[in-house]
Order: structure tokens, then C-alpha cells, then sequence
């Protein structure tokens, strides 16, 4: 079960690091996509796992004609469910979290960077899938979004983009114009 919930457990900790500070002038997130994305993975998880881990969601706020949830809660959230996951299944490893008694080694750093790129990567797939025209690049790009939740490194992204792109009918030239 360890490696089946090992890709949740890192893009948890991809979202814990690009979520504002504590102490930035940002107390508050009005995207409902960022607190949707974190509960649809709280619900993959009680999928592959067969428990419940929905007290970490975080309840929004009404505010005037939109919805917020504090960034004090949500980090709260996730960095519990972070925790949470860690002792139950990754002990054995080097702690997420400096402020817990163990030394975050370079394995650990290699895998924040693999998350940061992943992030990067849907990011960019975000801003440039409403623009793209074409139907089978769209849905070339939908796929790759779809299927970044179970990218473990770098080499596995690069397959994965090439390999999909490849089944399409897609050229190395077109799958690069895309990311450019």
C-alpha cells in the first residue's frame, strides 16, 4: 500500500509548499480549485485506502458573494494529513517536516523537486488547454493532467508526455510547441 499512496502523499507536500505562508500578507484563498484540488486527494485517498481521512478537509467561508478558506486552516489540513500519512505509512523515512525530529536528506529533496516540476508542469497545462484549438491536443494535454498524480520522477513525466503524445498520432515537434 506504501507505493500505491506514495504519489498522493508527495503532491500533498507539492501543495503544502506552494500554499502562501503563515505570516504572508495572504490570509486568506478565494480559489476554490486549490481547496477542490486538495479534496479531491483527500478522496483518492479514502478510495485506495479503504479509510477516511475527511477531517482534514477545510470547511470554505462565505465572504460577500464568493467563498475562502483561511490559509492558516488549510495549511493546518494539510500539513496534519501530511503527518498523518507519514506515520502510518513512512516512518521509515525521512520526515516531511524540519520541525519533526529527523533530518530531511537528499532523497527527500529529490522528491519535493519532482513535485515542484509536477506542479509546474499542470500549471502550465492549466493556462495553455483553454487556448489550444486543436481537439487532439487538448485532449493529449488532458490525459498528461489526468495522469500526473501517478508520476513518481522525472523520467516517468518524460515517458508519460512522450508515450501519450506517441498513441495520439502526436509529432515530437507538436508535443514541444505545446510546453513552449
Amino acid at each position: 500500500m506504501k507505493e500505491e499512496v506514495r504519489p498522493l502523499y508527495n503532491e500533498l507536500q507539492g501543495y503544502l509548499s506552494q500554499a502562501p505562508s503563515e505570516t504572508s500578507r495572504e490570509t486568506e484563498l478565494f480559489e476554490e480549485s486549490i481547496w477542490g484540488q486538495f479534496h479531491t486527494t483527500i478522496s483518492e485517498l479514502n478510495t485506495l485506502t479503504g479509510k477516511n481521512y475527511d477531517k482534514f478537509r477545510v470547511k470554505p467561508l462565505e465572504g460577500g458573494r464568493s467563498q475562502f478558506v483561511r490559509v492558516s486552516e488549510y495549511r493546518t489540513k494539510l500539513g496534519g494529513l501530511i503527518s498523518r500519512l507519514y506515520g502510518e505509512y513512512f516512518g521509515d523515512e525521512p520526515a516531511p517536516f524540519s520541525g519533526m525530529p529527523s533530518t530531511i536528506v537528499t532523497q527527500y529533496q529529490h522528491q519535493s523537486q519532482n513535485v515542484q516540476i509536477l506542479l509546474e508542469i499542470q500549471g502550465s497545462i492549466d493556462k495553455i488547454l483553454p487556448m489550444v484549438e486543436s481537439q487532439t491536443e487538448r485532449s493529449f494535454l488532458q490525459k498528461i493532467k489526468d495522469s500526473l498524480s501517478s508520476v513518481r520522477n522525472i523520467s516517468e513525466l518524460l515517458n508519460l508526455i512522450l508515450t501519450t503524445g506517441s498513441s495520439m498520432g502526436l509529432t515530437l515537434e507538436q508535443i514541444s510547441k505545446l510546453f513552449k
